[in-house]
């Protein structure tokens, strides 16, 4: 496994090693020990998965301490533009963005730390797989709104579908008042 540091600290991009043969491949997609050599010391306590419709813009989401929530996430199947935004009043990237393509055929994955606001946009019809470092909290969830004139991200995709829920989240510059 290689762990790829990357301009915003915290945040680490994986690419396992994939031994392929005539059957198929296989690799690993977690080894406790290996991500604690990595940096990566959190306990995954809950998996989850979704399927996205390509087009499907996912975020930008968080969870507020006492729930908030590291991420390890990567794509089973497809393809997504994965964003990870800086809610760490303290990191001298506060409010800066890392994005970085997710695919199933890469069978890469990044780590997000708990204070990331985090989002995605399907790029192809995708599974999305992620393991969380605490339990989801309704009454804990928040978010950016996604098209947010400060952050400025580039989604990849035009005309998005996005939840009504995703909608009505705030801009940046409202929600950093309270972080």
């Amino acid at each position: 496994m290689q762990f790829k540091k990357v301009a915003i600290q915290g945040l680490i991009e994986i690419y396992p090693a994939i031994f392929e043969d005539d059957r198929g491949l296989f690799f690993e997609s977690f080894h406790s020990e290996k991500f604690q050599e990595a940096g990566i010391k959190e306990n995954f306590i809950q998996s989850n998965q979704s399927f996205s419709k390509k087009g499907v813009l996912r975020g930008l989401h968080f969870q507020r301490v006492p729930f908030a929530q590291g991420k390890l996430v990567r794509v089973i199947s497809g393809q997504v533009l994965d964003i990870a935004v800086d809610l760490r009043k303290e990191s001298p990237t506060f409010g800066q963005y890392h994005k970085c393509l997710l695919s199933a055929k890469e069978n890469n994955m990044l780590y997000i730390p708990d204070g990331f606001a985090h989002g995605f946009a399907a790029l192809e019809d995708s599974i999305f797989f992620y393991m969380c470092t605490n339990v989801y909290n309704k009454d804990s969830e928040d978010g950016i709104i996604w098209n947010d004139s400060d952050l400025n991200i580039d989604w990849g995709i035009d005309n998005p579908i996005i939840s009504d829920k995703d909608l009505i989240l705030s801009p940046f510059a409202e929600l950093k008042k309270t972080l």
